[in-house]
């Protein structure tokens, strides 16, 4: 994210560890968490390279994966990866169908206006189908989310702020004739958490929230603070 100056939000030594290598990394050593980015700039990496990254690790969770995808914002990013900075949003727009096509095991192709995949397989491939959440506040990411994906990923806001794009989001799938499908918000709230808040957050139609209970801790205080969340939020919600 940027600040109102235009510049990263964080220092450039912050370690940013490959996402995909890392969702590996975690999904070997656990047996029921759910893995996804938040998000991936998938524009600025080669459909196929996507593809096959996915593809990878959904097959070795055996399928406890999403893809969160967003356009980015960074033009060098672009640059440095051989991808066109100005037309990402379209190329996202047609990358979505384009990889729920390759991931659907035995010989597959796509045809479009960015990307011709002549005839080829990806193996493995997903047993069942990897959802898609799309990022971003703009009108057009909302729409993406609303029109192609099965769901949209938020950043942090008061649950009056959530309000707002919730609604947004259900006039949009209404319009795209979707209203009736599953769709995955997940955001974080900058409330006081309390399990009232997240029931009306649910309401809402909020089916995941970024949280970091062990903000402030150090590493030997991790457990006991998600121990903490989970007796005292948690445990009331679910």
């Amino acid at each position: 994210m940027e600040d109102v100056n235009g510049k990263p939000g964080w220092a450039p030594e912050t370690p940013w560890p490959d996402s995909w290598i890392l969702i590996g990394a975690m999904a070997a050593v656990t047996a029921r968490l759910r893995f996804s980015n938040a998000v991936y700039v998938a524009p600025a990496r080669p459909l196929l390279e996507v593809a096959k990254q996915v593809a990878t690790a959904s097959v070795l969770s055996d399928g406890r994966v999403a893809l969160g995808v967003g356009v980015g914002w960074m033009r060098e990013e672009f640059e440095l990866m051989g991808q066109d900075f100005e037309t990402r949003g379209k190329r996202l727009d047609e990358m979505i169908p384009a990889l729920r096509e390759l991931w659907r095991g035995g010989w597959v192709s796509f045809t479009g206006e960015y990307y011709q995949v002549p005839e080829m397989m990806i193996e493995p491939h997903p047993v069942a189908p990897v959802p898609i959440l799309c990022g971003g506040e703009s009108e057009a990411a909302l729409r993406r989310a609303a029109r192609s994906c099965d769901g949209w990923i938020g950043y942090a806001y008061t649950l009056e702020q959530a309000t707002r794009y919730t609604t947004r989001l259900a006039e949009l799938r209404r319009d795209y004739g979707r209203a009736h499908e599953p769709f995955d918000i997940m955001l974080a709230l900058l409330d006081p958490p309390s399990p009232d808040l997240y029931k009306r957050a649910e309401d809402l139609g909020i089916t995941a929230v970024m949280c970091a209970p062990w903000a402030g801790a150090d590493a030997p205080g991790y457990r006991e603070a998600i121990e903490r969340f989970s007796e005292t939020i948690i445990s009331k919600v679910c």
